[in-house]
């Protein structure tokens, strides 16, 4: 236990976390350069200040060690995977939040109130301009098919973003229509899955494959990158696609939150998590992050409805959990 402790010491940001009745503790996933303008905004509409530890991973084990002295009153993750093992291990609180009813459609919300979408990301297809001739994809599906053999790429199947489009698809076709997909894309990639996002639209940029499958705001994120500008030609290259449009709609997930259920401070950390879903915010999210609005009074921003206005997938995110290890199962199967 005390080598446990001591590597994620390791692994977290040294903040001060403090109790205090005009202050709120956040253990974050989020990058700080993502997350941190929202919360200066916050302190100054509420003057309520924010205390964040930041972590690539550990923090769930982190909640658990600690439990009811945990001085964590907020928990913000990327993927409905990780908040999910926040309620697998009873760690979350139920809110009773008419603002958060009322901005956050009942599929991006759990059904007991424990977690909250706060932005959406389009899991997409990003395909050469040059190569893949329009309309010749039009739902996810169509990857099974035989002429793109060799001319996919994707990052390895069991990573959170593609386990959660694959248990989309068994919700929407079940589990062997599921299976026989997952086999049929893995024959039909390019190379052995590799890298994050912008690896497979780098791969297109250099001819490896013609399609990658990635989440939108990797797209912004090498659009506009003044610090790497050969992101910028390999975004050039390529033509976005949200699939399933005249079906079921595009998958998406989200990044989101839940408040700890042994916060000390959850009259702050529920005034966060309601600021966080408020006009400014979700405006925010759009125009920073290139991530989708969960609340439907606010309008993406210009970049965003330049790539496409599109049509998504309202299975509850919460099934999309459910639903995760069934899809990893095939994953493993297939050898994704």
């Amino acid at each position: 236990m005390i080598k446990l402790i001591s590597s994620l010491v390791i692994l977290l940001s040294v903040v001060d976390i403090a109790y205090a009745n005009d202050e709120v503790n956040v253990y974050s996933y989020r990058q700080p350069i993502l997350i941190n303008p929202f919360f200066d905004e916050f302190t100054k509409k509420t003057g309520i200040k924010v205390n964040v530890l930041h972590a690539k991973k550990g923090l769930l084990e982190r909640v658990m060690s600690e439990g009811n002295n945990t001085p964590a009153d907020l928990i913000l993750t990327v993927d409905i995977a990780r908040l999910n093992q926040f309620v697998e291990n009873d760690l979350l609180a139920s809110v009773d939040s008419k603002v958060l009813q009322e901005n956050i459609p009942s599929h991006l919300r759990d059904s007991k109130s424990r977690w909250f979408a706060l932005s959406k990301r389009a899991r997409i297809l990003a395909v050469s301009k040059e190569r893949v001739p329009l309309g010749s994809i039009n739902n996810i599906e169509d990857l099974a098919n035989e002429k793109w053999k060799g001319k996919i790429c994707t990052r390895i199947g069991s990573h959170d973003y593609n386990r959660s489009l694959l248990a989309s698809i068994i919700a929407a076709n079940g589990e062997e229509v599921a299976e026989n997909w997952a086999k049929a894309l893995v024959q039909n990639l390019a190379r052995k899955p590799e890298g994050n996002d912008r690896n497979q639209a780098k791969a297109v940029h250099e001819g490896i494959c013609d399609i990658a499958v990635m989440n939108t705001y990797y797209f912004g994120k090498m659009k506009f990158n003044e610090k790497n500008p050969e992101q910028k030609e390999w975004a050039s290259s390529l033509r976005l696609i949200f699939t399933n449009q005249s079906n079921r709609g595009n998958h998406v997930n989200i990044a989101g939150g839940g408040i700890i259920k042994y916060s000390k401070n959850k009259d702050n950390a529920q005034a966060l998590l309601e600021f966080l879903t408020t006009p400014d915010a979700q405006k925010l999210y759009s125009s920073m992050n290139y991530e989708y609005p969960v609340n439907p009074k606010v309008r993406p921003s210009k970049e965003l409805d330049s790539w496409g206005i599109f049509i998504e997938d309202q299975l509850p995110v919460e099934r999309i959990a459910e639903l995760a290890p069934t899809a990893q199962k095939i994953i493993d199967r297939v050898g994704w």
